[in-house]
C-alpha cells in the first residue's frame, strides 16, 4: 500500500530559499519525481532574484503538492524552518523534512530518511555525512575539517552521540516537533541545527543517523558566514548551561 493512501499529509519537505533561482525548479521536480509523493513547502525570504515567482509558476503545474510561504526579508535559516514547522503542524503532517535547495542533499535520500522513521523506529532521522566516515564531495579540506570537528566539539560539550550534529538534512516525526516549544528556539544558523537535535536528545527521542553523500552546490552562492560559525561555537555552550539548570 502506498503510504499516502491512508494520509495524504504524511510527508512535507521544507526548503528555505534565498536567491535560489538557479536551483529551485530542478529541486522541486526532483522531489516530485520520487516514488513517494511528498509535498513541498518553499519558505522564501523575499529573494531579489525572484525565486518566489518561479515557485508560483511551478504551482500551476503542481497545485496540490507545492506550497509557498513568502517572508518580508532575509531572517535566517532557523527562523525559516520554525515557520515551516508551524505551518506543517497546523496541517496534520506526520513527517516533516529539512532539505537544502542546492542539491547538496540528494532528494533520493528523502525516502531513506522516511523509512528510518516510518519503518525503523526513529523519531528523528539525520542524513549524516560522518556516520560511516567522511562522505563529502567538492568541499575544500578546510571546510570538511571545520564541519567534522564542529561535530566532535558538540559531542564533547553536550554528550550527544551524533556524528553529524550540524547536519541540515533531517526527517522529524510529528511528535518531536510537537514536544518542542518552537517559540523558544534561539539560533538561526548551524547552531539552530544543533539546538533542534539537542532538544530532541534531551527529551530522549530515538535519533538515528542515515549515511548520505553530501555534494557541495554547483549553482548559486553559499550562505555560510563567520557570524554563523561564531553562533555555533558559543551557542553549544549556552545550550549545555541551560540544560544543566533545567532551563532548556
Amino acid at each position: 500500500m502506498n503510504f499516502f493512501t491512508v494520509n495524504m499529509n504524511c510527508g512535507l519537505v521544507i526548503i528555505p530559499t534565498y536567491n535560489e533561482i538557479e536551483n529551485i525548479e530542478s529541486i522541486v521536480r526532483a522531489v516530485f519525481s520520487l516514488n513517494k509523493p511528498f509535498h513541498v513547502l518553499i519558505v522564501d525570504d523575499n529573494s531579489p532574484d525572484k525565486t518566489a515567482d518561479k515557485v508560483k509558476e511551478l504551482q500551476k503545474e503542481f497545485a496540490a503538492n507545492l506550497f509557498l510561504e513568502q517572508r518580508e526579508k532575509k531572517a535566517g535559516l532557523g527562523t525559516a524552518y520554525v515557520h515551516g514547522f508551524k505551518w506543517a503542524l497546523a496541517r496534520n503532517y506526520e513527517f516533516v523534512f529539512e532539505m537544502d535547495a542546492d542539491f547538496s542533499h540528494n532528494p533520493i535520500d528523502l525516502e531513506r530518511l522516511y523509512d528510518a522513521c516510518h519503518f525503523g523506529g526513529a523519531d528523528l532521522a539525520i542524513g549524516s555525512r560522518y556516520v560511516t566516515g567522511v562522505n563529502v564531495v567538492n568541499w575544500p579540506l578546510s571546510r570538511v575539517l571545520l564541519s567534522y570537528f564542529a561535530s566532535v566539539y558538540v559531542r564533547m560539550i553536550t554528550g550527544m552521540k551524533i556524528m553529524d550534529a550540524t547536519a541540515g538534512f533531517i526527517c522529524y516525526s510529528r511528535k518531536v516537533l510537537e514536544s518542542i516549544n518552537l517559540d523558544k528556539i534561539k539560533f538561526i544558523g548551524y547552531a539552530f541545527q544543533i539546538e533542534m537535535k539537542y532538544r530532541a536528545f534531551s527529551k530522549h527521542f530515538n535519533i538515528q543517523e542515515v549515511p548520505v553523500i553530501f555534494t557541495d552546490r554547483t549553482k548559486g552562492q553559499s550562505k555560510m558566514s563567520g557570524s554563523i560559525i561564531k553562533e555555533a561555537i558559543f551557542g553549544v555552550l549556552t545550550l549545555r548551561i541551560k540544560k544543566m539548570f533545567n532551563n532548556l
